[in-house]
């Protein structure tokens, strides 16, 4: 299956690395950048990511494929504009990291069959079109919600390209991956934004303390390098969840900071191992 025509709405890390991997995959003939930013297209240009840039309305018609990467809050507005422009030969995706918002606001569009939900399970702290990654999504999951409600031929055409650039494919709707993505993706930016927070608090105490972080602390606290444009949005949509989950996690810190104000170090001990079986799900 080669693809005339694919606009990516969002040329930065997400977007870009997705061109890369339909040029790499041969999976698209030519690539229709759209971005809010100039900077962006330009740079995406330059780095061969993108072959040509249109308007959103241009870009749409000439297009078989629109494919979103855009933050959450940008989403649902420019794909309810777009879905104008479309006719039922189009086929429309996204890439974003909450569903449940977006999947409403489509549900009672004349076309929402050619809307394909998605949610490909990559990303980095960086951002921009420099950010783009060669081979990014290989081995890692792609969830696609609400299948049901998509057309055969365009939840086909996006099961084939996910699988031909590495990706495997989780389903489920758009509520529960709202739910999933809160526990597995949006508790570790908090946890590493409020980390980071914190050490950079005792930093005005004492310069050393960076001096002596290793790879242990680089690996925690690298997503709080996260872009805050892209995050804020991202708990505003996924609020519940995400207050949800956060209660769940100061609970489980206030077990650990009330295991050494009681020096109950055997709690402590089987705490620490209870975590340990995390390696049953992440080798």
């Amino acid at each position: 299956m080669i693809i005339e025509n694919v606009t990516i709405i969002g040329v930065g890390l997400i977007g870009g690395s997705f061109a890369l991997a339909l040029k790499e995959q041969q999976l698209a003939k030519n690539i229709i950048g759209v971005d809010a930013s100039e900077i962006n297209i330009e740079k995406a240009l330059a780095l061969g990511l993108i072959d040509e840039t249109l308007s959103l309305e241009d870009a749409v018609k000439k297009s078989d494929l629109i494919f979103l990467a855009i933050p959450v809050d940008a989403t649902v507005t420019v794909i309810e504009k777009l879905m104008g422009f479309i006719t039922s030969d189009h086929i429309v995706a996204d890439a974003g990291s909450t569903k449940l918002s977006l999947c409403n606001a489509l549900q009672n569009h004349p076309l929402r069959k050619r809307f394909v939900a998605t949610h490909p399970m990559w990303g980095t702290e960086h951002s921009g079109p420099e950010a783009a990654v060669s081979g990014a999504f290989k081995g890692k999951a792609c969830v696609i919600c609400d299948k049901e409600n998509s057309a055969q031929d365009a939840l086909e055409t996006m099961e084939f390209i996910y699988k031909k650039i590495g990706m495997h494919l989780v389903y489920m709707n758009a509520q529960a991956h709202d739910l999933h993505a809160a526990y597995v993706s949006h508790i570790s930016h908090i946890t590493s934004f409020a980390l980071a927070n914190t050490v950079l608090e005792k930093e005005r105490e004492d310069d050393a303390i960076f001096e002596l972080a290793s790879g242990g602390f680089e690996s925690t606290v690298r997503l709080a390098k996260s872009n805050a444009a892209m995050w804020v949005p991202i708990f505003k949509q996924n609020k519940e969840n995400v207050l949800d989950v956060l209660n769940e996690h100061i609970m489980q810190l206030k077990k650990f900071k009330s295991c050494l104000e009681k020096d109950n170090y055997d709690y402590l001990l089987e705490l620490i191992e209870d975590a340990n079986k995390i390696s049953r799900i992440i080798k």
